[in-house]
């Protein structure tokens, strides 16, 4: 890696064979002290170290310069950021769910899939593959050996060697019901599709914040807001559901008016949107749009559509919220991380980030539960979990107290209690199956009569 002038320097980064992580994410070099001869020749000397590295560390090296020969030291600070190495190590029949992505060129994204569905024989793995001509995307379970064997390999090829990848654990075995990799015309859904959106251009999509930036920028926004000053010149910008909104997310960040990311529409200026669209008047050219979701996907494909609508200063948390809980831990995060799998929810604690919470500067809120409120009557839900409506035909999600569950037997309305088609009620942490697995079958009520309701079988 060339650095200032000339200057080269190579870092190896030593790490167990069986985790993925701690892996070089960027090198940035400083040179603290330069040789006056040094802005007249450039020497560039390429040296080598092998060491292990902590998350975090600032390191200082010795790089070399030359003039007739004679070589002087130079001291270069070099900044290395790297993947959070606190990650809990897996045994190797540990399930674990594993999610990333990347935007880059494919050229054959057909056989890129073949190549990948090939690796996968005789692997136990479960989940989301999708792969087009704009890159990768990845959600999935399996024992760790296999999940990580897969990152790995895939990390072989350039294109993908330096992706960032969360990982967290799966207690009660797979976390999705089978494989699907495939070719997918879009790798998120939006309407109107994102094959057409520059997503390859790094400079069309948002300015990724790391976890720490983003606390910072985060501290800064909540102190403006608790002060009771009207901040017109950051908007903290949720682009996810408003059902994910509902079971945990950033202080200071507007619940979203959208139930499926398909319809986001911030900052398209529709007249019927208006009045809900956090982004409707803000100052385009002025303002910090700080944008985050689960693991960063959406973030990056949304940004490219606001680029083009003329906002300027887009910043999108790194990795995504997943990222930020495994490196600052739940500082500035109220509740729990909705995910889309058979988990659901998952609280903050999961990342187990070993993290210096001495020096922290915001309360920790993440046990705050009372923004929580049941759909159907209004009050404090105890258990940041979502469930679906018992009816086949509704099938609704939504947070519920134990109360309303009883009551309408799992169901989101009195109409729904009604309805033909009822599947029993589930405990809070098990999901209903695809509806193609119910039949229709007799049980007896407490009142005496029989009842018609969908098991599975």
């Amino acid at each position: 890696m060339n650095c200032c002038g000339g200057i080269t320097t190579c870092i190896q980064i030593l790490r167990p064979n069986n985790a993925i992580v701690p892996k070089c994410k960027a090198i940035i070099p400083r040179i603290r002290q330069l040789p006056d001869f040094y802005n007249r020749t450039q020497f560039p000397q390429q040296i080598s170290a092998s060491f292990p590295l902590k998350y975090r560390d600032t390191l200082n090296i010795l790089a070399f310069a030359s003039s007739n020969g004679n070589w002087v030291e130079v001291e270069v600070e070099v900044e290395v950021e790297v993947e959070a190495n606190n990650r809990k190590e897996y045994e190797s029949d540990e399930f674990i769910v594993v999610n990333f992505y990347r935007f880059v060129c494919i050229k054959n994204p057909e056989g890129e899939v073949s190549k990948h569905l090939s690796f996968m024989q005789g692997r136990g793995i479960h989940g989301r593959i999708y792969l087009n001509e704009q890159g990768i995307n990845a959600q999935y379970s399996g024992p760790s050996k296999d999940a990580l064997a897969y990152v790995e390999w895939v990390r072989e090829d350039p294109r993908f060697s330096d992706i960032l990848v969360q990982i967290s654990p799966a207690s009660n075995g797979h976390a999705f019901p089978r494989l699907k990799l495939r070719y997918k015309p879009s790798l998120v859904q939006l309407e109107g599709g994102i094959s057409h959106l520059p997503l390859l251009d790094q400079s069309m999509r948002a300015t990724p914040l790391t976890p720490s930036q983003w606390r910072s920028r985060l501290e800064s926004v909540n102190n403006n807001n608790s002060s009771n000053a009207v901040n017109t010149h950051c908007i903290l910008l949720d682009v996810r559901n408003g059902y994910e909104w509902d079971v945990g997310h950033f202080q200071g960040a507007q619940r979203p008016d959208v139930d499926c990311f398909r319809s986001t529409s911030f900052g398209l200026s529709e007249p019927e949107v208006m009045a809900t669209d956090p982004l409707a008047t803000v100052d385009k050219e002025k303002t910090d749009i700080l944008m985050y979701c689960t693991g960063g996907i959406r973030c990056d494909v949304y940004s490219t559509i606001l680029r083009q609508k003329g906002f300027k200063r887009l910043y999108t948390l790194k990795g995504g919220v997943s990222h930020y809980l495994e490196n600052e831990g739940s500082v500035g995060w109220v509740g729990n991380l909705f995910v889309f799998d058979d988990r659901l929810s998952l609280p903050p604690s999961i990342y187990e980030p070993k993290i210096n919470t001495e020096d922290s500067r915001m309360q920790d809120t993440s046990q705050n539960n009372s923004f929580a409120k049941c759909f159907i009557c209004g009050s404090q839900v105890l258990e940041l979990r979502h469930r679906n409506c018992a009816n086949l035909d509704c099938n609704l999600l939504f947070l519920c107290c134990l109360a309303c569950v009883d009551n309408l037997r799992g169901c989101c309305c009195l109409k729904c209690k009604s309805a033909p088609r009822l599947r029993p009620v589930l405990p809070s942490d098990q999901r209903y199956k695809k509806w193609h697995n119910y039949r229709a079958s007799l049980e007896l009520c407490k009142n005496g009569e029989m009842h018609q309701y969908w098991a599975a079988e």
